[in-house]
């Protein structure tokens, strides 16, 4: 045969190979199955997802099937806030079953992340009120908190059951035993908790046993951490290898526990998510809280939005972490309007750790390191990292294997922020013989600074002061003098001021999906936050980190979210009779701006003022929460009118919401905005008018006093004119709901091609005693 025509039939032959591997290569998706479609002939609705999947493969590849018989095989089935379930698919396999009678969707699944004791003081919850939320609410005794995360750790003693009732009727959880988990780990604090790993394995394979427990136990620590920020007990005395000491507390420390763990080593799979919040619905939670999240897409296509709305829909309070992707903008993550979106601020109280140079100069950092310290009124020579590595760029980063031990022995190292975690840095510095590190940030990072349990003695600083420490080194290597350097541990200073500021990492708007829903919808603390912590894993979460602590200081929007899910069970369990909506309403419209100088918050990336981009309605006010004055509340309608709104297709909404839908009532009820949404954002795109203006029409319901007078105070954007009309809402009664219509005018911008320009205002409505304020966004557009 000739050369050439070898060639073409090897070629043929790898391409038609190449053809059946992709062919079989599965991916997990999640099917959304008409309620009502299932066949009589078949016993459960998984008897007929199964006989479904049996039918699919197709005969050309079976024989590279055989080996694997539940390749198809059902991971999940799902019956309270979602009616379907998740199997492995081949990509004609997925196409097959969408042209299947019954099936709604199919939707391929996402990979999420987690979102990672002075709080309550700081927040104005204390103890020793004779009346207030705290007292008001018992403690949030018989709320009960479902937290989907990474499992928990149940010895701990904030999830002690010491003088706390019977378990609440309602409730129909159970608790799930495993490895190293038996059934009686839970009591009348943890009701409950489950493990769901079927989605996770289906895409990774059998876990490795040895790193991870197949129960709901922690092997990392988040999940532990997240839930005694909700719902912890007092505990004394408490601190992190002695930073932060005094008494530890959850939000509602009365409340109950249940614990939904889906994240692994891995990742956490939607399928699991899905599942989680299936089951936390049926169990009977009243608030899920959920510091997870990952890549904003439509509605439909976002299991975690499906799993919220059905929550929602069960008048079951969710809230999640807005993301870690900060300080750029359209980096929110967890949008939907049905969820309460939570961003970070810091508390005022810190730990400082500077740095002294040789030159005298005095540098800020902050750190939670607890082991022996440096010598006292001892200079250590200091070194740039990125200078004196291997290829410049990983040693600059402090990465693994990057640095020189021969060149850092005996050293403090400055590393750049990047790639490897903060505390693996260190690590790498320790393994290197180094000993010391500050870590600086990059210039995206800002002056953000986090404080981390370190393995060496080290601090973190800000990006205008590390380049201040890279400037004085590279004049010492000129004039040919060591540069030297120590760092002192100042330990634990409170009453800092200004506080709050939004953290540099904390995630924010626009929304990326809705512009027209402000998101974040508030900030809470999220900047090291001490709380409980397992006994398996290290305060620096690193493995060669043997030291173990009851509790752990951590930094994310993942620990404002719990804050937040506590907060809602307090308010739940004050006001039954109140929807998800109307708590999140109350938090919004009580929310603050102002710091502890009386001065606008500051953006702790830049140092200059924040705006509602960065903390949306502001920070949240818990005693004011509690009574509002007014509510803007909403229902499952209300969400689908907005759905239909955002021109999305009958059959989308259907995905997302379980229901049929007829949306020439939403088209009446006017635009996107126009959802009774506690905040007010509107996008106008210029094309040439000289004027455009919008409108909003809201609801309000009094839940103040009866005979009540409202008066609205307007401050407008500037340049834009705003009205509201009527001026003044009389309400005879309690419950009692008033129409208000807001008209925002705006005037033509000069703004270059594809750029736009943010103004933000507010409209509050005060009856002398109360003040409900809603922030009003507008984002003026220039069309490329």
């Amino acid at each position: 045969m000739p050369k050439s025509s070898l060639f073409c039939t090897l070629l043929l032959i790898v391409i038609v190979f190449a053809l059946a591997d992709a062919e079989i290569q599965r991916k997990t998706f999640i099917i959304r199955v008409q309620r009502d479609a299932k066949p009589s002939i078949f016993p459960t609705h998984k008897h007929w997802y199964e006989s479904t999947l049996r039918s699919l493969s197709t005969t050309a590849i079976d024989d590279k099937l055989s080996d694997s018989p539940d390749v198809s095989s059902v991971i999940h089935t799902y019956e309270t806030v979602f009616h379907g379930f998740s199997a492995k698919l081949s990509t004609s396999e997925a196409q097959k079953i969408q042209s299947l009678s019954g099936i709604v969707a199919v939707i391929p699944e996402q990979v999420r992340h987690v979102h990672t004791t002075r709080s309550p003081e700081f927040l104005g919850l204390k103890t020793s009120d004779s009346a207030g939320l705290l007292k008001e609410s018992d403690f949030g005794s018989d709320l009960v908190i479902g937290v989907i995360d990474t499992g928990i750790w149940p010895e701990r003693k904030s999830f002690n059951d010491r003088e706390l009732g019977p378990v609440p009727t309602k409730w129909k959880g159970q608790c799930v035993a495993g490895e190293d988990f038996p059934a009686t780990s839970c009591n009348r604090k943890l009701i409950g908790a489950r493990y769901f790993s079927d989605g996770y394995e289906a895409t990774n394979g059998k876990m490795n046993e040895t790193t991870e427990f197949r129960s709901p136990r922690d092997s990392d620590g988040h999940g532990t951490h997240t839930a005694s920020i909700a719902a912890g007990r007092y505990v004394f005395p408490a601190s992190t290898l002695g930073y932060a000491r005094g008494i530890a507390a959850g939000m509602a420390p009365k409340a109950r526990l249940a614990a939904y763990k889906v994240c692994w080593n891995a990742g956490c799979y939607d399928s699991d998510i899905l599942a989680a919040f299936d089951v936390a619905a049926a169990d009977g939670v009243d608030v899920i809280s959920l510091s997870v999240g990952g890549v904003v897409v439509p509605y439909y296509l976002d299991a975690i939005a499906i799993g919220a709305f059905g929550a929602s829909d069960a008048g079951i309070f969710v809230s999640a972490s807005a993301g870690n992707g900060g300080p750029g903008g359209l980096t929110v993550t967890n949008v939907a309007p049905w969820v309460t979106t939570v961003g970070a601020g810091n508390i005022d109280r810190d730990f400082p750790a500077n740095i002294k140079l040789g030159n005298g100069k005095i540098i800020s950092g902050v750190s939670v390191y607890g082991g022996p310290a440096l010598a006292p009124h001892k200079l250590y020579p200091l070194i740039y990292a990125g200078s004196e590595g291997s290829d410049g760029y990983s040693s600059s980063l402090c990465l693994e294997g990057s640095l020189d031990p021969n060149i850092v022995r005996g050293k403090i190292v400055l590393c750049d922020r990047g790639i490897n975690s903060r505390a693996a840095k260190g690590e790498v510095v320790k393994k290197a013989g180094g000993v010391g590190m500050i870590l600086a940030n990059g210039v995206f990072d800002g002056e953000g600074l986090v404080a981390d349990c370190h393995v060496l003695p080290a601090t973190s600083v800000g990006a205008i002061a590390g380049e201040e420490i890279r400037k004085y080194i590279t004049e010492m290597v000129k004039s040919k003098t060591s540069a030297m350097a120590t760092i002192i541990f100042r330990g634990t200073r409170v009453n800092v001021q200004p506080a709050p500021v939004v953290t540099a990492f904390s995630a924010r708007g626009p929304n990326p999906e809705s512009p027209e829903i402000l998101k974040p919808d508030v900030i809470a603390p999220g900047l090291n936050i001490l709380a409980a912590w397992p006994d398996g894993v290290g305060p620096s979460g690193i493995p060669s980190d043997k030291r173990r602590t009851e509790f752990n200081i951590l930094s994310g929007t993942s620990m404002a979210c719990p804050h937040v899910s506590g907060l809602a069970a307090l308010l739940k369990a004050a006001h039954p009779e109140w929807s998800p909506a109307a708590i999140r309403s109350a938090l919004m419209t009580t929310a603050y701006t102002v710091d502890n100088r009386g001065e606008t918050m500051l953006d702790e990336s830049t140092g200059n003022s924040s705006t509602v981009m960065d903390y949306g309605a502001g920070h949240v006010h818990p005693q004011k929460a509690m009574n509002p004055g007014l509510i803007y509340d909403l229902s499952s309608y209300d969400y689908v009118d907005f759905l239909c709104n955002s021109n999305y297709t009958t059959k989308n909404i259907q995905l997302v919401t379980r229901k049929y839908t007829d949306c020439s009532r939403a088209k009446r009820a006017g635009h996107v905005g126009n959802l009774n949404y506690p905040s007010l954002s509107a996008v106008f795109q210029q094309y040439g008018k000289k004027k455009t203006s919008t409108h909003f029409i809201r609801t309000v319901t009094n839940v103040g006093e009866s005979n009540s007078v409202y008066a609205v105070t307007i401050k407008p954007p500037e340049g834009l004119a705003v009205t509201v009309q009527p001026e003044r809402l009389a309400f005879r009664r309690v419950g009692q709901k008033l129409n208000f219509l807001v008209r925002v005018q705006v005037r033509e911008e000069k703004l270059a091609p594809g750029s736009s320009i943010l103004k933000s205002g507010s409209i509050v409505w005060s009856d002398g005693k109360h003040n409900v304020t809603s922030p009003i966004v507008v984002t003026i557009q220039q069309p490329l």
